[in-house]
């Protein structure tokens, strides 16, 4: 980025970048697809997967009326936010129900972004977030991954050049709509190893929330990231043939 005051890098931020070659659409998914598969970078990548997480935990909290504690990102990349109101009705429900599905509908207003050729928007409206989410982090790891990542957002949209950031931006956003899957096999595959009724999980609080089952909920999440997941492909590969 070029700009010196801060009205040229708000008219940078907002301006419209060429839309990139197809190619780099494609090689930038099968990129992400590869890190969700993979063992050690998934391990790391998740990291993102939780902030999102614990993010829409949060932001759901804040839009039901429920008071916000604090958010807090462990080393496991499992993460809790605690928020006080009402233990049960529908804003707690909703609070719970948001975690899973967050990433993926994160990923989808990146693709609505990408669309409007609002790369570098998009960059800087995902440090703006992660700035916001980082004064309701209350432990150092928690610290340390958000600040992490923004910093990583901040250094590739501010130093280096147009095409790059083109490549990050298409790779983070198909990262989001894969790995918004992943994490709902590994919720499964988790309350399969627990004694019935004892799950802490989102899935097993809805189920006591609810009276629905715990399994019920986790298809619920299925199918909601595989919907997104199933969009964003059209969006940005199929539609574009």
């Amino acid at each position: 980025m070029e700009a010196t005051t801060f009205g040229e890098v708000w008219q940078e931020v907002f301006t419209t970048q060429p839309a990139p070659p197809d190619w780099l659409v494609i090689v930038s998914g099968g990129v992400a697809l590869a890190v969700v598969l993979t063992g050690a970078p998934w391990r790391i990548a998740r990291n993102v997967v939780t902030i999102a997480h614990e993010g829409g935990h949060a932001l759901v909290a804040v839009l039901c009326g429920r008071q916000l504690s604090g958010i807090r990102l462990h080393s496991d990349t499992s993460g809790v936010t605690v928020s006080r109101g009402r233990p049960d009705g529908i804003g707690m429900i909703l609070t719970v129900a948001a975690g899973y599905i967050t990433p993926s509908l994160v990923g989808l207003g990146g693709i609505l972004l990408l669309l409007a050729n609002r790369i570098t928007a998009l960059l800087w409206i995902s440090i703006l977030l992660l700035l916001t989410m980082l004064l309701l982090i209350r432990n150092v790891y928690g610290v340390i991954s958000v600040v992490g990542t923004g910093a990583l957002v901040f250094l590739v949209s501010w130093f280096l050049p147009s095409e790059v950031q083109a490549a990050f931006a298409y790779a983070f956003t198909w990262f989001l709509l894969f790995a918004g899957v992943r994490p709902v096999f590994e919720l499964q595959s988790q309350r399969r190893r627990q004694p019935a009724g004892t799950g802490q999980s989102d899935a097993d609080q809805l189920a006591r929330l609810t009276g629905a089952p715990g399994t019920l909920w986790v298809g619920f999440f299925l199918v909601v990231n595989l919907a997104v997941l199933a969009l964003g492909v059209w969006l940005l590969v199929l539609a574009e043939l």
